[in-house]
């Protein structure tokens, strides 16, 4: 099926990885967080193909966002430790997950996320602290007492979770790192409450600064995008939608991928050589620095990779950049959606 097939015979939209870039990502990471230290986070890929490709560089913890992720994980035989860093009042997908095998744990902030967790046959929680961003996550003050809820409910507390969201995207390395400490003192606070081995926190954007947590969740650093890209991390992008200019003027062009093939919440994308104007449903509008044959083929580089997976069903893997690169593996976005598969 794929003898001979190159990027440029693709269809389009469609969803590219850099494999050699790709592999760069990875090794880079495993370096500098090797074995449990890095925990990554399958919500940025949804793929149990390139989770293998991070468990085989020794990165075999890892954390999910949806059910649909961590069951996914476990059926694959990634299941040697899983996190649900998010909250979850299912009964049925808490049951499915605590029955998919595997060591699970999910996080909780609440008596009610307790609660549901106990009832449902879930052995282990984080609980779950809020270091500054107004998401999900109880008070700092507050992390012990829920804590004392869930053993009394017969669960085993591994320790705490912690998310610096609103920092990882700081560009000013200096202020991201001041912040990112101010952060992981209401996490340690917490953790001064709760006991337990497990610090969990961190993400691509701070990976190198957040020397408190024990393990970091760190997820978008594996393909990376437009936002991450400006902060000067170590890694490169690995990533592109392959889009076909469908119209072309003199002053702009337009290709076939728009807010249906990527997420643009971060921000338009990138065109190498161009100015995005804007995006649509089905379109992208740029202005080139020459104008384009149509039926010519464009990278678009998505600002922010996890939607924008999300939005496809596989992935081509090339054996590098560029319309001539061959394709030598398709995966597919196998841990996309939130309901979980009767299997």
């Amino acid at each position: 099926m794929l003898a001979h097939m190159k990027v440029a015979d693709l269809s389009t939209p469609a969803l590219v990885i850099d494999g050699p870039v790709l592999a760069r990502n990875l090794d880079t990471m495993a370096a500098a967080l090797p074995g449990p230290r890095l925990r990554p986070h399958v919500k940025a890929h949804k793929s149990t193909a390139l989770a293998r490709e991070q468990a085989a560089r020794g990165n075999r913890h890892f954390t999910a966002a949806t059910a649909n992720e961590i069951v996914g994980l476990a059926r694959a035989g990634l299941d040697t430790d899983l996190l649900l860093a998010n909250e979850c009042l299912d009964p049925a997908r808490l049951r499915a997950m605590a029955a998919a095998g595997g060591r699970v744990t999910v996080a909780a902030d609440s008596d009610e996320t307790v609660a549901v967790a106990a009832a449902s046959g879930v052995a282990e929680i984080l609980v779950d602290v809020n270091v500054g961003m107004p998401r999900c996550g109880c008070a700092p003050d507050d992390a012990g007492r829920i804590a004392d809820r869930a053993r009394a409910a017969g669960l085993t507390v591994r320790g705490v979770m912690g998310y610096e969201g609103h920092v990882v995207g700081e560009v000013d390395p200096v202020k991201r790192a001041e912040q990112t400490e101010a952060s992981m003192q209401a996490l340690a606070r917490a953790h001064e409450l709760v006991g337990g081995e497990t610090i969990s926190g961190g993400g691509t954007g701070t990976f190198a600064c957040n020397t408190y947590a024990s393990e970091i969740q760190a997820g978008s650093y594996a393909l990376m995008d437009g936002s991450y890209a400006q902060l000067g991390l170590p890694f490169d992008p690995a990533f592109t939608i392959l889009g076909t200019v469908i119209h072309a003027e003199a002053s702009y062009a337009v290709a076939d991928c728009g807010l249906k093939a990527q997420s643009a919440d971060h921000g338009q994308p990138a065109i190498d050589g161009a100015t995005v104007w804007f995006c649509s449903d089905e379109h992208v509008t740029y202005a080139p620095a020459a104008t384009p044959a149509v039926g010519a083929r464009v990278f678009v580089w998505p600002a922010h990779v996890d939607p924008t997976i999300a939005m496809h069903e596989r992935y081509f893997v090339a054996d590098g950049p560029g319309l001539d690169a061959q394709v030598v593996d398709i995966w597919p976005v196998d841990l996309r959606g939130w309901d979980v598969d009767a299997g």
